[in-house]
């Protein structure tokens, strides 16, 4: 054994003998940093990596869009969660309880809506000669039609877009379109509901892991501003479902007055059209003023009026009063928040435009004027 270790002792030196004389080379100079190739390989790279990025968000941008959807309605529906969690309900249960009040008010519009205004507007198609044909009854008309035979050829038109299918064709692109877009419509609803019961039901875990990125010493800075916003964004909910209650009210009662037809759904219709920031009001005059027409068209136009200036209305005094009063912004911020967004984005920008000019509002007054302040 004691020979043994010598010899053992001897065959490490050699090793490491061995190992010490390999010559791998010296170390160069280090890399020139600013010599134009490495910074044109540099901003290349950025280019490349930036357009790729560009090019993935392109590519899922549907993904995105129900992304944002579903994060805008669990942030709104919060407010909802924390009030009956303060009366003694745990998270899950009160998250399943505003989940379940949503669908089944969503499934009694459903019910109550659908089925009359498609009632209607298959009537409306089946007259709709017939009230082309009506203008024939204004001198005016009848005048410019024996001279240019205007009402004639959108009579001609109408009759054989009605008759032979074209109108469905060219409206919904065919059988396959009307399928395509219902399946399509039905998947995307289906997954902002489960994206929504997702976010809602972790939103305080999402956060607290979020605000872990954060300094320590800004951590509770950032937490309070950051549910501030999430508030915000609830406020902004309920202030335009507010709103959109004012409207399908309104609509109620002038539909009672001149006897609109199947005013109860009208004013389901009008509630959820409301909830859409500007645009909604767009489809809500059209339909309420297409169902009318099927009575008669004073009663299409007095609607038509009567809801022009209830927009005009809800527009300049009762939006710009809600909102200023529950998000603390002035009404000519939440107008031109509203028009930006639904110009860059639509639909969605609508509807984000208003609760985030809410947290810039937040962020500007909390940390911006401050630091003007002292300097």
């Amino acid at each position: 054994m004691a020979k043994l270790i010598p010899a053992l002792t001897g065959l490490k030196n050699r090793k490491s003998a061995t190992k010490a004389k390999a010559d791998l080379g010296s170390l160069g100079a280090p890399l020139d940093t600013a010599h134009p190739f490495y910074f044109g390989f540099l901003a290349a790279s950025g280019a490349v990596i930036a357009v790729t990025l560009l090019r993935a968000f392109a590519s899922a941008s549907q993904v995105f869009v129900l992304i944002l959807i579903s994060l805008f309605f669990a942030a709104g529906l919060n407010p909802a969660v924390n009030f009956f969690q303060k009366r003694g309900l745990k998270r899950g249960s009160a998250v399943s309880l505003i989940v379940a009040l949503v669908v089944a008010f969503v499934a009694i519009f459903a019910f109550v809506a659908i089925p009359p205004i498609v009632d209607q507007i298959n009537l409306l198609l089946k007259n709709a000669p017939a009230l082309v044909e009506s203008l024939k009854n204004n001198h005016t008309l009848n005048q410019l039609n024996q001279n240019y035979g205007i009402i004639d050829s959108i009579q001609k038109k109408v009759t054989s877009s009605i008759h032979d299918g074209q109108f469905v064709v060219s409206a919904f692109g065919g059988v396959l379109g009307v399928g395509k877009a219902v399946l399509s419509g039905a998947i995307s609803a289906l997954t902002i509901l489960i994206l929504t019961l997702y976010f809602l039901a972790s939103l305080p875990s999402v956060t607290n892991v979020a605000y872990r990125f954060v300094p320590a010493s800004r951590r509770a800075r950032v937490a309070r501003l950051s549910d501030a916003i999430i508030d915000r964004v609830g406020i902004f909910v309920g202030g335009q479902a507010t709103v959109a209650l004012i409207a399908a009210i309104y609509i109620l009662l002038v539909g009672f007055i001149i006897g609109m037809p199947y005013t109860p759904a009208l004013a389901l219709l009008v509630f959820f059209c409301g909830l859409i920031p500007l645009v909604g009001h767009l489809l809500g005059t059209a339909v309420v003023t297409l169902i009318c027409l099927t009575k008669s068209p004073l009663t299409a136009l007095i609607a038509f009026v009567a809801y022009a200036l209830y927009v005009q209305v809800e527009n300049y005094l009762i939006m710009p009063r809600i909102m200023k009063k529950s998000l603390s912004i002035p009404g000519l911020v939440t107008i031109i928040a509203a028009l930006i967004g639904t110009s860059l984005l639509g639909l969605v920008g609508g509807l984000l435009a208003v609760p985030i000019a809410a947290a810039i509002m937040l962020i500007v007054d909390e940390v911006v004027f401050p630091k003007a302040d002292l300097g």
